[in-house]
């Protein structure tokens, strides 16, 4: 597994929201499958340079989200329940990654416009 610092200076995330979302979009791809093991909270703080106290509040907020389990002496590993995508939504996102890195497309402007897309095709009509 390897998980890496993106934080930027305008970024408003929190290096433990980043390291949450980094490792929830492992987990919910299948990328990290049921009850496999996650490093250390020591390991990933040392592996990303930051305070364990910051890795510990990312598997803190994947707990609370029932996608992983922590046991003192099991470590912190995959909820057997974790979420995985459906396989057709996995295959259309690694083909727009595809297309994005090959015609130069960054990952903000990716982001935000799924975000915008998945905002309008889900937006409630307005009230009568």
């Amino acid at each position: 597994m390897t998980l890496t610092r993106t934080l930027s200076a305008a970024d408003e995330s929190t290096p433990s929201r980043e390291i949450y979302l980094q490792l929830r979009g492992l987990i919910v791809s299948g990328m990290l499958a049921a009850n496999e093991r996650l490093p250390t909270v020591r390991q990933t703080a040392a592996d990303l340079g930051v305070a364990p106290g910051t890795v510990a509040k990312a598997y803190k907020l994947l707990e609370q989200e029932g996608l992983v389990v922590s046991r003192t002496a099991a470590g912190t590993r995959v909820a057997e329940s974790a979420a995985v995508l459906p396989h057709a939504v996995l295959k259309r996102i690694r083909e727009l990654t595809d297309e994005a890195l090959r015609t130069g497309a960054g990952l903000d402007d990716v982001v935000s416009v799924l975000r915008a897309q998945w905002s309008a095709q889900t937006e409630q009509p307005p009230a009568d």
